[in-house]
């Protein structure tokens, strides 16, 4: 059985919650657009002063970018690329914190026709080496934009359409490297049909994700077509930093994990927090609280969506403003946009209603391949175009996705996708650790999951972990460094020989329950 996206309603293309926003238009920006430039080019028409970027300060000014600064700084940038002999086709890196710089360089890297790739700081050096190896980067934006002066706005450098990739996006994997999923402007374009109704015209949207993840690199077509505003929310995130952007931007879009919203409500900034500017509140694919759903509702004054999606699917799933408590708590919603959806059992056969199978996803914002990895693509991407996720879950007579698990055994820390075993491949070079497993558990913290960490020492050796995450952080990001260890003997097996992570998951659940952050 396959489950077809539906038509949403007109109400989740506008709201009266952006009051102060009349001098944009009601409804999309018209016309036929091949690319982000055409959109760009449509929203310099209509709304050249209005806000596109905002980074709030707790020490200092906000920065702020219009669309028509955002345009002119980035075709200044693009021709200082094209000087240095960046051509349509090459791969240019932007190794930057989420910031204005880092929008100004992506859209500079369009404007020459040239691919983004966003890579992360917080990037182990094996990782960053490993991405500069597969994508060979003819540049890398890695500090302070140069002082780029003559900008035309509206200056088209080389002819592009709707075909030519824009960008490479970096996941994990279980090989334990990064792998690059690349989009062309028709994905982009497609993202922006799903994007309701987290998208709606004069939105000031809320922005906890780093702008090298899909959720940033993906999204540009839409935050152009619907006069987006971007709050970027301060880094490191803190509840006073992320109540202090609601409330001094009128923030109409919240996104977060379900403890981020905990933390929110129980800092003391929230009670003076003007949050009357909400008109919806996300939540990334996780199990959310009954209690904290209805409280959401409540103090937010604003109805509650949970989104699933992935680096490769870029689109996928949702809820509905109109669904119920139990449906946002217990499913991640229905298929977006122009998303099909199936679910296949093991033997290949759709699974019906109720049966749990691998999901799989089909439309033209999914990714269009692993970057120069055919044998890659073709084992996640069907000759007919279905999207093989790696995620088990099953659909309901409501029509709703119910996920039961993931195969990778991938756990979100901080909104961060962390693989298991990329952290015990690293361990294998510990020269005190014989054998290692990593378990992903939920904490009553910001962060939402943690890793684990079961290891047996050497003999007469004694395990740290400060030092352990020490070892880690050398290769990897700092994010994917185990948070607790449990020292063991041996780890269980099953009868094939490996490591039974089920028969871990309960001891990682009480480690992580007395699990206290370290200072």
């Amino acid at each position: 059985m396959k489950w077809k996206p539906e038509p949403l309603p007109a109400a989740f293309c506008h709201s009266s919650k952006i009051g102060s926003l009349m001098s944009l238009p009601p409804t999309p920006l018209s016309g036929t657009f091949s690319t982000v430039l055409d959109v760009f080019d449509a929203v310099l028409s209509v709304a050249p002063s209005h806000d596109a970027f905002v980074l709030p300060s707790v020490d200092g000014p906000t920065q702020r970018l219009s669309f028509i600064d955002w345009a002119t700084r980035s075709d200044a940038l693009a021709g200082w690329l094209q000087e240095h002999g960046v051509k349509k086709g090459d791969v240019v890196g932007i190794q930057l914190p989420s910031g204005l710089d880092y929008a100004i360089a992506y859209q500079a890297i369009v404007r020459t026709g040239a691919i983004a790739t966003g890579i992360n700081p917080r990037l182990g050096s094996a990782e960053i080496n490993h991405i500069h190896k597969r994508c060979e980067p003819v540049y890398v934006f890695d500090g302070d934009l140069p002082q780029c002066n003559d900008g035309d706005p509206m200056r088209r450098r080389v002819a592009i359409d709707a075909n030519d990739p824009v960008a490479i996006v970096w996941t994990g994997g279980t090989t334990g490297y990064p792998k690059g999923a690349w989009f062309d402007h028709a994905c982009l374009e497609a993202m922006s049909h799903g994007a309701a109704p987290l998208s709606a015209i004069g939105d000031r949207r809320l922005s906890p994700l780093p702008f090298a993840h899909v959720g940033a690199m993906t999204r540009v077509w839409d935050e152009l077509m619907h006069l987006i505003t971007t709050v970027i929310a301060p880094s490191p995130w803190t509840p006073a930093g992320a109540l202090s952007a609601i409330g001094s931007e009128k923030v109409t879009v919240c996104q977060g994990v379900p403890t981020q919203y905990r933390m929110m409500f129980d800092h003391q900034d929230f009670t003076s927090t003007d949050t009357s500017h909400l008109r919806i509140a996300g939540i990334g694919a996780a199990r959310i609280p009954t209690e904290l759903v209805i409280e959401m509702r409540e103090k937010l004054a604003c109805p509650v969506v949970v989104r699933y999606a992935s680096t490769e699917a870029c689109l996928a799933t949702g809820t509905r403003l109109d669904d119920d408590i139990k449906t946002i708590c217990t499913t991640v919603g229905r298929p977006n946009g122009t998303v099909e959806m199936r679910i296949v059992a093991k033997d290949g056969s759709l699974c019906e209603l109720n049966q749990v199978g691998t999901v799989q996803l089909r439309s033209r914002a999914i990714m269009r391949g692993y970057w120069k990895e055919p044998e890659l693509t073709a084992q996640v991407i069907t000759p007919d175009g279905w999207l093989v996720t790696g995620d088990l879950g099953g659909v309901g007579a409501d029509g709703n996705l119910r996920l039961a698990g993931r195969t990778t055994e991938m756990y979100i820390r901080g909104g961060y996708n962390v693989y298991p075993i990329e952290i015990e491949n690293a361990l294998g070079a510990h020269p005190d650790i014989t054998g290692a497993a990593v378990v992903g558990a939920s904490v009553q913290d910001r962060l939402g999951e943690i890793g684990i960490l079961f290891a047996v020492a050497r003999a007469d050796a004694t395990l740290n972990l400060t030092d352990i995450r020490s070892f880690t952080k050398q290769t990897l990001a700092d994010y994917k460094a185990p948070d607790a260890l449990v020292v063991v003997k041996e780890l269980p097996l099953t009868s094939l020989g490996k490591v039974d992570k089920k028969q871990l998951q309960m001891a990682a659940e009480q480690e992580a329950a007395k699990w206290v952050r370290q200072k």
